[in-house]
């Protein structure tokens, strides 16, 4: 047996306490009736009074919402085997960690931003290879495509501004790294896809010189631009980031090469914003739509559904407890 939504069933825990408190709010009235009138006087005063009635049906309820809970953690039990074909794009994301990343006109700042944006994409995956590679002044394949994707997340998680220690913001080696990482995927029949996330500004190198090879291997570059125009001050753990001249440094979203490269390679251009990265669009305008290569079939565990039992049983409880009436049946006499 297991649990689709095991994270759920800890709410059956707080079911005890609940239990404990209606039980001794019974316990109380009862207590508070005591005080007001004799025992001997409540079959005269509360004619069918039953206070073992209205504990059972307090407990009806109760258990009634444990397996309410239970049914929403979807237990299941029994399986059978099935063949699956796997399909997946080649998605490479190339993520700029220059020390401009840091600025913080998108909270908190854009480097963050752009994980999180990232870690969103991957949510949407299904069976589509995803790898990574940090750059700034020079760029290294952070992690190889794969369909682990808890692998990617913990890779994505060690990005920090400066993990690559040569300043400054290489687009074409940036680009580079990424095509040569494809040629290690061995995709064949499937699309190609680099996610280019970066402020554009301060970029050396010519990728434009690599828009023959893209196109010739039929690589879509879709790129996102962090930041705003107006721009921010960048904040490192040493202080504001100031020039030669000791004057402050302000760094500006600079989107013409990012726009021309996408535009250039059969993808597009997105500006990020606060609460809208700008990912979203790009797997659902962009990439979704995409050849998916077929790989080697496999055999999966494909479990049966078993929630329907804790949630009949759940609603025979309340018509149940529904039934019961708190106080007992009296008997008229003449």
């Amino acid at each position: 047996m297991m649990w689709h939504n095991p994270d759920v069933l800890i709410w059956i825990a707080a079911l005890l306490p609940l239990l404990i408190l209606t039980g001794f709010l019974i316990k109380r009235r009862i207590t508070l009736l005591g005080r007001m009138a004799e025992q001997g006087l409540w079959p005269t005063l509360l004619p069918g009074l039953s206070p073992k009635r209205q504990r059972f049906k307090n407990l009806l309820r109760i258990l009634a919402m444990a397996l309410a809970i239970a049914a929403i953690a979807r237990p299941q039990w029994g399986f059978k085997w099935e063949e699956v074909k796997q399909r997946g794009l080649g998605i490479i994301v190339a993520l700029d960690t220059s020390k401009s990343m840091l600025a913080q006109d998108i909270k908190p700042n854009r480097l963050q931003q752009a994980k999180w944006g990232v870690r969103d994409l991957v949510k949407e995956l299904r069976g589509d290879r995803i790898g990574l590679v940090a750059f700034s002044g020079d760029a290294f394949l952070q992690c190889p495509a794969t369909i682990d994707y808890a692998a990617f997340l913990m890779m994505l998680d060690d990005i920090y501004a400066g993990i690559v220690p040569v300043g400054g913001t290489d687009l074409f080696q940036a680009l580079e790294t990424s095509v040569e990482s494809f040629e290690k995927m061995n995709e064949t029949a499937s699309d190609k896809v680099i996610i280019l996330i970066s402020d554009g500004e301060g970029h050396t190198g010519d990728p434009l010189t690599l828009l023959p090879r893209l196109k010739e291997e039929e690589i879509r570059i879709f790129a996102i631009g962090v930041g705003t125009i107006e721009g921010d001050m960048i904040e490192t753990s040493d202080g504001l980031v100031k020039d030669n001249s000791g004057n402050v440094i302000k760094s500006h979203l600079n989107e013409g090469m990012l726009e021309r490269i996408a535009f250039e390679t059969g993808g597009f251009y997105v500006r990020s914003a606060p609460g809208d990265f700008g990912l979203e669009r790009v797997y659902q305008q962009g990439i979704a739509e995409l050849q998916r290569e077929e790989r080697d079939a496999r055999m999966s565990k494909s479990w049966t559904e078993r929630f329907q039992w804790f949630l009949a049983s759940a609603i025979l409880l309340l018509i149940i407890e529904a039934g019961v009436r708190p106080t007992k049946w009296r008997v008229s006499r003449k």
